[in-house]
């Protein structure tokens, strides 16, 4: 793993949440793009350091649920 194949996966995934305008569930996004856990958080660490993502987490059950969404700025 390097800078490199950070910022591939970032953008496997910005594109990913870019295709439709809604949450993500972390398992969708696992399960959509292929990536394993190790390369989807740096990914979305990535996205989240430079301010584009917007992260949910909430209680379902006796599990926590993270959703992720792009932040979008207009204006």
């Amino acid at each position: 793993m390097n800078v490199q194949s950070i910022g591939e996966n970032a953008g496997i995934i910005w594109r990913l949440l870019q295709s439709e305008s809604r949450k993500w569930d972390y398992q969708e996004i696992k399960k959509e793009t292929g990536l394993s856990d190790r390369d989807i958080n740096t990914a979305i660490g990535w996205l989240a350091r430079e301010g584009k993502l917007t992260i949910d987490e909430t209680k379902v059950g006796r599990r926590n649920v993270i959703y992720i969404e792009l932040n979008y700025y207009i204006g």
